[in-house]
């Protein structure tokens, strides 16, 4: 009985409620997740029911929540077959649009509330700069904005490991002892949170005396994803999640023996359904010219 009155009492307030305040007729939520975008629509002034509204104009999955909301979930940015539910994808250097829309569609023989097509994108960028402490592990995290239609958040860690297997994440910090220059290094960046259909690709990664990624004194491991010389082997590139590579373990002539070495590498986020994503390289290694400083084994 208590549960029957409540109800009747909510049905009340909503009659008695009246028309929808003009700004809410124009509010659409959006939230953009690396694999799900959620969108919210109110349910007033346009007098729809939920199940007389379609995302993409095919699928009626909304459901009803509390606020005064209509909600539709795009729960998967990587289908096998087509895109969910009508969602369409384009990229425009360096930007990945995602976008849908949410229409009317009744087959009544009249129809007495007005048409609505509610339009909504997601968007992120492709390319990203990551830098740490080749020597002392951080990670950094990337907030890609766009504007009033919503944002994706994913993580980027240019990360160390132990061997060549790329399993285990080597404990930071650590310390290359004179005795290991000339040693192998093994890195490489991942993306967490995304879509399977992303894949990272290097597209540039150098070192540096500095933390300044612009720093004069540099030398180049990775060029247009390939390696710069026969000592440096990229082992994935643009194949998974991950992107992973080793490297011989140095110094920079005539810079502080106690000093870090900081790794840089320009980052882009590849859309496997769109291009091909693997970075293929001519066989032939051939040295780069280096510039401000020279490399030396111990």
């Amino acid at each position: 009985m208590v549960t029957l009155t409540i109800y009747l009492l909510v049905i009340l307030a909503r009659s008695l409620a009246g028309p929808c305040s003009p700004n809410k007729a124009d509010v659409i939520l959006v939230y953009c997740y690396p694999k799900t975008i959620i969108t919210k629509i109110p349910e007033c002034p346009y007098g729809w029911e939920v199940n007389q509204l379609a995302l993409g104009g095919i699928c009626y999955n909304g459901i009803h929540d509390l606020a005064g909301y209509y909600q539709f979930t795009i729960p998967d940015l990587s289908p096998k077959n087509k895109s969910y539910c009508g969602t369409q994808s384009e990229f425009k250097n360096p930007v990945y649009h995602f976008y849908n829309s949410i229409v009317s569609n009744d087959t009544s023989v009249i129809v007495k509330s007005q048409p609505v097509n509610y339009s909504f994108t997601c968007t992120y960028n492709a390319n990203y700069l990551v830098n740490q402490a080749a020597f002392d592990q951080r990670v950094a995290t990337i907030h890609v904005k766009n504007g009033s239609s919503g944002s994706f958040e994913s993580q980027l860690s240019l990360n160390f490991y132990s061997n060549a297997k790329f399993s285990s994440i080597k404990e930071a910090p650590f310390v290359i002892e004179t005795s290991e220059i000339g040693s192998d290094l093994f890195a490489g960046v991942e993306a967490k949170g995304l879509s399977d259909r992303f894949k990272v690709v290097l597209n540039n990664c150098w070192a540096t005396p500095s933390s300044e990624y612009f720093y004069q004194i540099h030398w180049p491991l990775i060029t247009k994803g390939c390696s710069t010389d026969s000592s440096i082997v990229v082992h994935e590139n643009g194949k998974t999640s991950r992107a992973t590579f080793q490297f011989n373990a140095f110094r920079f002539r005539n810079i502080p023996k106690l000093s870090k070495v900081w790794l840089h590498c320009e980052t882009h986020v590849c859309d496997s359904e769109k291009f091909s994503c693997p970075v293929t390289c001519d066989r032939r290694k051939q040295r780069m010219e280096q510039t401000g400083g020279v490399l030396v084994a111990e």
